[in-house]
């Protein structure tokens, strides 16, 4: 236990140090923004790529950190910096893929979908990758399986989440699946 207590002191310490930032920066202190920018950069930049495939990626982060910036003064440190910062990129990718989807209005739904995807070439010398099918998914099964499969969410929070029932997640993520399946056969 005696061995414990610096790492434990030195994690307290580093906690403070980041909380600080945070106060910081809710200040308008560039520095600790900077700070929280560079700490938080890949988990954010990850999160938003699988959440997209990859599409906009960059862009979408870069919207995540602006409005860190502009919503920082309303952390209320009820949860860690970090649970709040992973909530408010979720938010941020949805509200792109809404914006997007009143955009195109090319949703396809039934199961006519399958018919028309693209099966893998007959390769055995070749893989399929992962993040290749997932790319592929249509933006609602791709957006529903990265919530639930990936970041762990439940049906009823995504439900919350999208403005959808929890009946449209779980056949959203049934699609998903299926449609994974057949790109990695």
């Amino acid at each position: 236990m005696e061995a414990l207590a610096p790492i434990s002191s030195a994690r307290a310490a580093v906690s403070a140090e980041r909380f600080s930032d945070v106060a910081r920066a809710a200040a308008g202190d560039a520095g600790a923004f900077e700070a929280l920018y560079r700490l938080h950069l890949p988990r954010v930049h990850s999160l938003v790529r699988r959440m997209t495939a990859g599409r906009d990626a960059d862009e979408l982060t870069q919207d995540v950190f602006v409005r860190v910036w502009q919503k920082l003064g309303t952390f209320r440190g009820d949860s860690s910096f970090s649970t709040w910062l992973h909530r408010l990129a979720v938010n941020v990718v949805i509200e792109r893929f809404r914006t997007d989807q009143a955009r195109r209005a090319r949703l396809v739904d039934g199961e006519a979908v399958f018919d028309r995807m693209a099966s893998p070439r007959a390769r055995p010398d070749l893989g399929m990758d992962f993040e290749t099918a997932l790319e592929r998914l249509p933006d609602g099964a791709r957006e529903i399986f990265v919530l639930h499969d990936v970041e762990g969410y439940k049906h009823h929070e995504i439900a919350t989440l999208l403005e959808i029932s929890a009946g449209t997640s779980k056949a959203q993520l049934h699609r998903a699946r299926m449609m994974l399946r057949k790109h990695l056969k």
